[in-house]
């Protein structure tokens, strides 16, 4: 009995360590790190990666570490514009001083807009755009063609376009659509309507394939959409059908921040972008474009005019009618455009 009792109390010594979580504790920084910046990467939400830094002290501390921040998702970093505060400006500032694209880019485009700091905005999207971050690059070159944060004779179409085709390469389909109108209409660069026509054909078709990737193989469009040869007959289909992209969490920030200042827009007689999903607001009276067909909707670029053409206004312009001979085998279901940001069918006021 006395070797058995004995036996049993140093079973239970030896599991004081575990029950302690003492095990946590020995476990080198380094490797702690490393599973940390797999969360980090992969997070869908700020709530996730939270949870990890209230557990204990060292997981705060070194889910701080740069190596962490700089991973972070873009989700991970989606600031809420109602919870907006100094914690969460310098939890950003921190991730982009730690190297962080995503962070550069929310960050910076919060600063543009929101907090109308125009100069430190425009660094940290250009600190992004610089690394390939294909949105950034987008959202310099919708900055290019709209002159925001400068006057009307401000704009550059050449910078825009330049900015446009190096989002393009990278396979952003919103830089691809638009620089596919720009060459079709000779708007900053040689006409060249073959080569635009391509373009709008391969966004939307990139759009079509994200969408079929996503969506359940079960779905009525996906079954459709698999039937030999019938891609580009589908794309059609893909338009009328299927909702537009996710948002970025920069422009979902931006949705939402404005949206709660409504009045404050209205007093110095500034417009959102149309497009619900974009967020972004004019820095000067009359900055974005006209519908050519409405004149009640105003877009900042013509990738934003073909997402909410699609979304909504397409039942909601009037005449209608008019887009039926318009549109007819040119593959881009939207308004026709006379000219603008990125192509014809937006008028500037």
């Amino acid at each position: 009995m006395g070797a058995s009792g004995g036996a049993a109390d140093a079973g239970r010594k030896r599991m004081r360590p575990a029950e302690k979580g003492d095990l946590f504790d020995v476990l080198p920084d380094e490797l702690v790190v490393a599973v940390l910046c797999k969360l980090s990467a992969s997070a869908a939400r700020p709530a996730d990666l939270v949870a990890v830094f209230v557990v204990c002290k060292r997981l705060n501390r070194l889910g701080l570490d740069p190596l962490v921040l700089a991973r972070a998702s873009a989700e991970s970093l989606a600031a809420s514009a109602k919870s907006w505060s100094d914690f969460s400006h310098g939890f950003l500032k921190r991730c982009t001083d730690s190297g962080n694209l995503e962070a550069c880019y929310i960050l910076g485009m919060i600063r543009f807009y929101c907090l109308r700091n125009r100069k430190s905005g425009l660094s940290f999207i250009a600190q992004a755009a610089i690394q390939n971050h294909a949105p950034a690059l987008f959202s310099l070159a919708v900055i290019q063609f709209n002159g925001s944060g400068k006057s009307k004779i401000d704009k550059d179409p050449e910078a825009g376009v330049a900015l446009c085709a190096r989002a393009a390469s990278l396979g952003y389909v919103d830089a691809m659509r638009v620089l596919g109108h720009c060459l079709q209409d000779g708007y900053g660069v040689r006409r060249n309507l073959a080569e635009g026509r391509r373009l709008l054909l391969l966004a939307n078709a990139r759009e079509f394939a994200a969408f079929l990737h996503s969506s359940s193989s079960s779905s009525p469009l996906h079954r459709h959409a698999n039937r030999r040869g019938s891609l580009l007959k589908d794309l059609d289909l893909w338009m009328r059908s299927t909702p537009p992209p996710e948002p970025h969490p920069a422009n979902r920030f931006l949705a939402e921040w404005f949206t709660s200042r409504s009045e404050v827009l209205n007093g110095e007689e500034l417009s959102l972008c149309s497009n619900g999903g974009c967020g972004r607001l004019e820095t000067r009276r009359h900055e974005f474009w006209l519908c050519a067909a409405c004149n009640l909707v105003k877009y900042c670029s013509r990738a934003c005019q073909a997402t909410h053409w699609r979304s909504s206004h397409k039942a909601e312009c009037v005449p209608f009618e008019q887009w039926l001979d318009a549109t007819a085998g040119d593959g881009e279901d939207e308004a026709p455009m006379d000219g603008g940001a990125g192509g014809d069918g937006l008028v500037l006021e």
